[in-house]
């Protein structure tokens, strides 16, 4: 069985009509797992209710007092904006305390069986820094998530593998200062958010950035993986791997300019196996509704070993 943490209360989280990072993204890819031949194969967890204290003492460790509590406020007057593309609605906190409870039940599932997961959650998180949300994101899953297994579950290194079209400025720069996390981005450069240079390789060498240009491929990933992502986190030897699965690189995804198919997902998700099975999969990006779906579908296919 693969694990799927999901739940409805996400579709709350409202950005306005025609922003593309829309509920309507979770609703495709849940319709279609569940339409597979092997749907039976997954196992849906609703996330433990996001204002348990331990939720709120992760984000504290990654997030600032003012952060946190401008979202909070904007929620509660009834919604506004972070930035021009990062709405907050009424129940916007609400919903991004329990996407962050999402990714650390992914954790704690995935430690506890050794297996793989997927945190189907919203907002996404990889834009949002310590002290401002950006690019459609309010809190920073995964770094929140990698923070937490460090401390809450003793691991000793923690590796983030993000494979959005665009640079997790927000990740990096709260995990950059903590030798006990590597951090690795495949993006599109020039793109939003700008960030995401070669050069930026952290103070302690556990950042690797790879920015691709546009109109990069399969074959193109397939060289950065084989001769620069799989060197750098072998050594690193982490613990566990929290993916970033952004799937805004396919071909059809309107926001940005890079040639991947769906079905590639599962390629580059063969390449974090063989790494290590103790893998948590957060969804970022990805806005044309049937290539993400079937990008969702194709990683986790691949972990169930049915393609």
């Amino acid at each position: 069985m693969f694990s799927v943490i999901y739940s409805e209360e996400f579709l709350d989280h409202d950005t306005g009509r025609s922003h593309p990072e829309r509920p309507a993204r979770l609703t495709a890819i849940v319709e279609a797992l569940k339409a597979l031949p092997w749907a039976n194969r997954l196992s849906w967890h609703l996330p433990t209710p996001g204002e348990k204290e331990s939720v709120m003492s992760a984000i504290k460790r990654v997030h600032t007092p003012r952060h946190i509590h401008e979202i909070e406020i904007l929620a509660e007057c009834g919604g506004g904006r972070l930035e021009m593309d990062t709405p907050v609605s009424r129940y916007s906190y609400e919903v991004a305390l329990l996407a962050v409870s999402a990714w650390l039940d992914g954790v704690s599932r995935v430690l506890e069986t050794g297996e793989p997961a997927f945190v189907l959650a919203r907002p996404p998180g990889h834009h949002a820094e310590s002290d401002r949300g950006m690019g459609f994101c309010l809190f920073s899953n995964a770094a929140i998530a990698a923070t937490y297994a460090l401390e809450k579950h003793g691991l000793q290194r923690v590796a983030i593998l993000d494979w959005d079209v665009h640079h997790g400025n927000g990740t990096q720069e709260i995990v950059e200062k903590n030798p006990q996390i590597a951090y690795c981005s495949l993006h599109q450069y020039p793109c939003y958010p700008g960030t995401g240079a070669a050069h930026e390789t952290g103070p302690y060498n556990n950042i690797l950035n790879l920015p691709v240009p546009a109109g990069s491929t399969l074959a193109d990933y397939q060289v950065l993986f084989e001769s620069k992502v799989m060197p750098f986190l072998s050594e690193f030897q982490p613990d566990l791997l929290l993916v970033s699965a952004g799937y805004d690189a396919n071909a059809a995804d309107p926001l940005a300019r890079i040639d991947l198919q769906p079905d590639d997902y599962g390629i580059l998700t063969d390449y974090c196996l063989q790494l290590t099975r103790r893998i948590v999969f957060g969804l970022e990006g990805g806005y044309h509704l049937d290539a993400l779906s079937q990008s969702v579908i194709a990683t986790i296919a691949r972990c169930l070993k049915l393609s």
